[in-house]
């Protein structure tokens, strides 16, 4: 049934690292819901495995003392979405992640698969952007951090060296604090299928509930990676709530994203999409901080 040339077992984090030294051409596998497929379909034919299922070490949330909020590489969907961290700081990450697939998928599928796989309709990327995470990744020279907008390069490509594995998402305090936001996903069904356009909004409302002191705003499939549109978030920042800055908010997207044309739709189509969620998204996040709309 799976046509592969070898299938290693990593002990740890430092021995997967040693694995794929010695292995270059290896695929690392975790919970197996993309190379698995892949390779039924015969896409992967002869391939080399490195499982780094087992190494509990990178699996797990965690609040770490600067409060930072630690997500493992290997943690599955469902435990980011029912992790009490997760709900009380970063709702919208789990509410994301929720929307991948079906429960079976939900349950094996990873948050480090579904960032390394670089593909822009990732349903956690449009939200990582939005909150600034950074990228841990383990290998011989040691771990580095970099933005989750570094790491990915280019359609499917992500910024994984010689020997690295991705060990961790990090979103810092001063991302999620204070914020409320709201993940809007546009796919041709409403299970089971890859977003058509992901949409991820998130702001911090002043003390009296009524200026925005920030928004975020970031984008899948509005590009060939995920990506932040920046004139919005500026032309929001210490504005007035009303519904006309939510207007204004949504059109100011059109001018940082560039979706394109594919079956699943038109680049106008996309756009639309893009401007109206963009408003609505908006909308909760700010009622969701307090606000009133």
């Amino acid at each position: 049934m799976y046509d592969m040339k070898a299938l290693y077992q990593a002990k740890s984090v430092a021995d997967a690292v040693a694995l794929r030294l010695a292995h270059p051409e290896a695929q690392i596998i975790a919970g197996g819901s993309d190379v698995l497929v892949q390779m039924r379909e015969g896409k992967r034919a002869g391939a080399e495995l490195i499982s780094i299922q087992t190494l509990d070490e990178i699996r797990g949330v965690a609040m770490e003392d600067d409060g930072t909020i630690r997500i493992g590489s290997l943690t599955s969907f469902s435990h980011i979405t029912r992790h009490p961290v997760i709900q009380r700081y970063l709702a919208v990450l789990g509410e994301a992640v929720d929307q991948v697939g079906g429960p079976q998928i939900r349950n094996i599928g990873t948050i480090g698969g579904n960032t390394c796989n670089g593909v822009t309709s990732a349903d956690s990327a449009s939200t990582l952007f939005a909150y600034d995470a950074l990228v841990e990744l383990t290998g011989p020279e040691g771990i580095r951090r970099i933005p989750i907008s570094a790491f990915y390069l280019r359609a499917g490509k992500v910024d994984l060296r010689e020997g690295e594995i991705q060990t961790a998402i990090l979103i810092p305090r001063e991302s999620y604090e204070g914020t409320h936001g709201y993940y809007i996903k546009y796919a041709m069904r409403s299970a089971m299928d890859i977003a058509t356009l992901g949409t991820s909004v998130n702001v911090r409302l002043s003390a009296d509930k009524k200026y925005v002191e920030r928004a975020r705003v970031a984008f899948g499939v509005a590009g060939p990676v995920p990506l932040r549109a920046g004139t919005a978030e500026r032309l929001a920042a210490g504005r007035e709530v009303s519904m006309d800055l939510a207007e204004q908010f949504g059109q100011a997207v059109r001018e940082d994203i560039n979706p394109r044309d594919s079956w699943r739709a038109a680049k106008d189509f996309r756009m639309h999409i893009a401007v109206e969620s963009a408003k609505r998204a908006f909308v909760e996040s700010v009622r969701r901080g307090g606000g009133d709309l």
